[in-house]
């Protein structure tokens, strides 16, 4: 079974490695030595924790807001408006997201650049590449 550093677990759950450390040090997640002495985090574990660390993503009253799961917070980090449609860019973590939207929808929700928003992706064909 493939092992992670708290650093490569950190960026898989996109968060920092100092929160992924004080994750693992609360017993969160567990780890163990490898003959480095590095602190590693077993495949099956870090894969069951990222989905309670996901599932405990949830607004202010503890309700989820949308039913859609795969969901990217973020930072707008360009808009491009064109007459009818524009071009939204998101950085999420190390994922860069860009969509396409009525410039209409742009203008309701006020994007601008730097400020927080949540790319929400659903796909009839989703694409996986083994790292």
């Amino acid at each position: 079974m493939q092992s992670y550093t708290i650093g490569q677990a950190a960026r898989l759950l996109g968060v920092s490695p100092d929160t992924a450390r004080r994750w693992a040090d609360a017993g969160r997640v567990p780890t163990h030595r490898d003959e480095c002495g590095r602190r590693l985090i077993d495949g099956r574990a870090l894969a069951a924790f990222s989905i309670e660390v996901a599932q405990g993503a949830r607004t202010e009253d503890g309700e989820t807001c949308t039913s859609a799961r795969n969901a990217f917070p973020g930072i707008v980090t360009a808009v491009k408006l064109g007459d009818v449609a524009a071009q939204v860019e998101i950085q999420a973590g190390p994922h860069r997201l860009v969509s396409l939207l009525t410039r209409e929808a742009v203008d309701e929700l006020g994007l601008q650049v730097g400020m927080r928003a949540t790319a929400r992706v659903k796909s009839t064909s989703v694409h996986v590449d083994r790292a």
